[in-house]
Parts: C-alpha cells; sequence; structure tokens
C-alpha cells in the first residue's frame, strides 16, 4: 500500500508549529494526544520536530529568560520523513530501523501532510496480510470459482 492511501489517518495525527513559537506553547499542545509537533518555517515548509522529549529537556534545564525561548532550540532539525509514494511497508522498515514511533510525510516542497504512527501503520500492515491471507485460502479452496 502506498502511504498517500493512508494520508487522511496521517493527517488526524499531525500538529504544526511555527519555528519562532515560544517553548510553553508548543508544550501546551503537546499535552493533547500528539507526541510531536512539526515544526515549521513561515512559509509552511517543516525545518524539524518537537518532541516531548526535546520540550521536557529544554524546559528541565531552563532559567528566567531561556523559558521563554522559541521551539527553533529545542526541536530536532534531522528528520526521517517519507512521501506520499513511498510504500508503506519501506516507512515501517525506517521506523522499526531507527527506533520511531512517528516519521512525518511530506510533500516535494517539505510542507507536511501528516505523520505515520507506528501503532497505526502495523496494524494497517496486518489488515493487508489478513486479506491476502484470506484470498489465498479461498483461491486454493476454490471458493467462488464452481
Amino acid at each position: 500500500m502506498l502511504i498517500e492511501k493512508f494520508l487522511p489517518t496521517a493527517y488526524k495525527q499531525m500538529c504544526c508549529i511555527e519555528s519562532h513559537a515560544k517553548l510553553m506553547e508548543a508544550a501546551r499542545l503537546l499535552e493533547r494526544d500528539y507526541d510531536m509537533l512539526l515544526v515549521c518555517d513561515t512559509e509552511g515548509r517543516m525545518v524539524g520536530v518537537l518532541t516531548k522529549t526535546d520540550t521536557v529537556r529544554q524546559i528541565g534545564t531552563c532559567t528566567g529568560a531561556s523559558c521563554t525561548a522559541p521551539v527553533i532550540q529545542a526541536m530536532t532539525h534531522e528528520v526521517i520523513t517519507a512521501t506520499p509514494e513511498g510504500k508503506l511497508k519501506d516507512a515501517w522498515g525506517m521506523m522499526k530501523a531507527q527506533g520511531l514511533k512517528n516519521i512525518p510525510v511530506v510533500d516535494p516542497d517539505g510542507k507536511p501532510l501528516g505523520v505515520l504512527n507506528a501503532h497505526d501503520v502495523i496494524q494497517n500492515l496486518w489488515e493487508e496480510v489478513q486479506q491476502e491471507e484470506d484470498f489465498l485460502f479461498n483461491y486454493v479452496m476454490n471458493v467462488g470459482y464452481r
């Protein structure tokens, strides 16, 4: 299955924040059901991600003015991404290899389209395997071919 078909689900997992936003604003967003925020520049291109771990690390060491730092100072800059044309199975392989729970999906311009969550990806891949198994079983048993 192509990631493109999974985009409606991935879109629901996405939450973006501007790179100049304050870290405390990001912390309030992360308090919801999001594991990470996609950090975007003024043109809407993704420039990094901010995870709960990044936020706790920065807030845990902040004093005074550093507590009002922009998210760009705490975010992860080097981000592994997927594209809509990629295969869901390949995205899962990247997630396993890199130990990632989420991977952002971006368009060719670097604008975010959604976030692939490992749980959702595994569930979808499992459903694909089940459908294939059912098809093969029915084919071998000649179900529907008489």
